[in-house]
């Protein structure tokens, strides 16, 4: 091999996600994205699914096993990551093989985003445990973005969850959340009316800290949204976009590949044809 030859001329986001061959979620979706902002995407998988959990029949294969053996290579390169970024963890190792990526690889210029996959509806998911949970907070605390829902964000707070917040009960969730430890936070996919709200807060702002970012709500909720928006926020951040900015871009291109979908009679399953639509992504 070469020697003195550096693989760390370009941006690059470090992504740990589960991998799905069908159903638009996860890396398959993250991936494309991240690389249309121009920043290179490293994928780190932590299971195979053939198609998504929402599906009546699905293959999966966990990847725990091979997750430190994979890394091992990353630095045998001498890698470095601009931004790393995680998704949907299935048990405490791999929380706890994320917490040790982050320590190995963050430096001082290393954007942390963590989209803490934990529930919806007011419910956890059943695979998570209270171990889990507790290690997921220390992954917030030690993240530099976060973009939990509200039921994410109720259980990282230990606040009970209510499906009638009023927008200070929002306001409080986010401020509890950043004094974990991340300077941005995003409570996404908050129903206000007819407009689906995403809450941002950014600690070290000058002047207002939190805003909302609202757009009309459209069609019903489809798979792997979430990974758009976390994808497109942790690019963003990589390449020093504004917060405000980088989450009503996010907003936007959902909306708009959800309409496409709807036009071209997309099933729920499938997700949202983003491709149609990754051209107007800058």
């Amino acid at each position: 091999m070469l020697k003195n030859i550096s693989h760390n001329n370009q941006k690059k986001i470090a992504l740990i996600n589960d991998f799905t061959g069908f159903g638009r979620c996860s890396i398959a979706v993250e991936l494309p994205i991240i690389s249309t902002l121009k920043v290179q995407c490293c994928p780190l998988p932590t299971s195979i699914f053939s198609n998504h959990t929402g599906f009546d029949s699905y293959f999966f294969d966990d990847y725990t096993d091979r997750m430190e053996r994979y890394v091992e290579e990353w630095k045998k390169l001498d890698l470095s990551f601009n931004g790393i970024c995680s998704g949907f963890l299935g048990s405490a190792r791999q929380i706890s093989i994320v917490k040790d990526f982050i320590k190995e690889f963050k430096t001082d210029d290393t954007i942390v985003v963590v989209d803490p996959v934990m529930g919806d509806y007011g419910k956890i998911y059943s695979t998570y445990t209270d171990e889990m949970c507790g290690l997921m907070k220390e992954l917030v605390a030690g993240a530099d973005i976060i973009t939990p829902n509200i039921t994410e964000s109720c259980i990282l707070t230990d606040t009970p969850y209510s499906d009638m917040l009023y927008e200070k009960d929002i306001v409080e969730l986010a401020e509890k959340l950043s004094m974990m430890g991340p300077e941005k936070v995003v409570i996404t996919g908050i129903v206000q009316g007819t407009f689906i709200s995403n809450y941002c807060y950014e600690r070290e702002k000058e002047g207002k800290k939190g805003y909302f970012v609202k757009a009309l709500k459209i069609g019903a909720q489809r798979s792997g949204t979430g990974d758009i928006f976390t994808s497109i926020i942790a690019a963003d951040a990589v390449n020093g976009v504004d917060f405000h900015k980088s989450v009503k871009k996010a907003s936007s291109f959902i909306k708009k590949c959800i309409m496409k979908s709807i036009e071209l009679d997309i099933p729920l399953t499938d997700g949202v044809c983003f491709e149609e639509l990754l051209y107007s992504l800058k």
